[in-house]
């Protein structure tokens, strides 16, 4: 019995009875539809979930999972993993996508954790950041928070703390304000469940069914100091990364539609990050 609940109701979600996001009838509203137990019907929404159809989210319901065309990013891109402002919707439209991002929310905070590891500041000294919310064609894809240490507004790089995208791109704002100049980065990749503001923004989750990529970006002066670290979280169920080695032909992906296009991100003399 709960099989066909169950194929019914995937009958239903395939025919866009049920669009994609949308919630579920409730649990009583499915017993009396198809005059079954709790049980019967309980087990009938675990074999969707099971199967990725639909997902339950603590304290509202449950959902139809809303499918998403995946966006490309080429980890040899300059502004693939930390690009901010400018360069990342420049990045998105390459790929014939709209992209759009938040005003930035600026913070002064005492460093912690990884913010202090990665920038080799002693825990408490503070540091600016700037957090990003970033959407492709409407949907939230990518979460970015930059942090740079206090000291730098305080000599004088005082667009850090301004609520506002910095037209020129963080990076050559601040060799152009105080001639610290980016030689490197190191970029480290890891994977984990979403924390619950990255569920509510991305609508999905906490319990690590979809797992989010975690990207740090570590940007180095000319003297080895690292000045800058970009934190992005990227949910896996809209995001692929590609990495080219050597002459490869461009990538190519075919989206919803149909048609072909090819994977985005820009080489390293085509892009500035922010």
């Amino acid at each position: 019995m709960y099989r066909q609940i169950a194929e019914d109701l995937r009958a239903r979600i395939e025919a866009g009875e049920l669009p994609r996001g949308t919630q579920l009838p409730t649990e009583l509203e499915l017993r009396e539809r198809y005059e079954a137990s709790r049980n019967t019907v309980r087990d009938a929404v675990k074999w969707l979930i099971n199967r990725g159809l639909v997902e339950t989210r603590p304290g509202q319901g449950t959902f139809v999972v809303e499918k998403y065309d995946p966006f490309v990013t080429t980890l040899d891109s300059v502004s693939g993993l930390g690009g901010e402002g400018d360069a990342y919707v420049t990045v998105v439209s390459a790929g014939g996508r709209t992209a759009a991002d938040s005003v930035p929310r600026i913070e002064i905070q005492p460093a912690a954790g990884k913010v202090a590891a990665e920038l080799q500041l002693e825990l408490g000294t503070p540091v600016v950041s700037r957090h990003q919310q970033r959407l492709i064609d409407g949907s939230p894809y990518s979460l970015q928070t930059t942090f740079y240490p206090m000291r730098l507004v305080d000599q004088g790089a005082a667009q850090l703390i301004q609520a506002k995208d910095i037209a020129t791109g963080a990076v050559r704002y601040l060799e152009e304000a105080l001639g610290i100049k980016q030689a490197g980065w190191r970029d480290r990749i890891t994977v984990r469940a979403p924390d619950a503001i990255e569920a509510a923004f991305f609508k999905i989750s906490d319990d690590g069914r979809i797992a989010v990529f975690e990207t740090l970006r570590t940007g180095y002066d000319e003297d080895g100091h690292p000045f800058r670290l970009t934190v992005t979280t990227y949910p896996a169920d809209r995001n692929e990364f590609v990495m080219n080695v050597g002459e490869v032909p461009p990538l190519v992906t075919p989206d919803p539609g149909g048609r072909e296009h090819g994977a985005s991100g820009l080489s390293a003399g085509e892009a500035r990050t922010g």
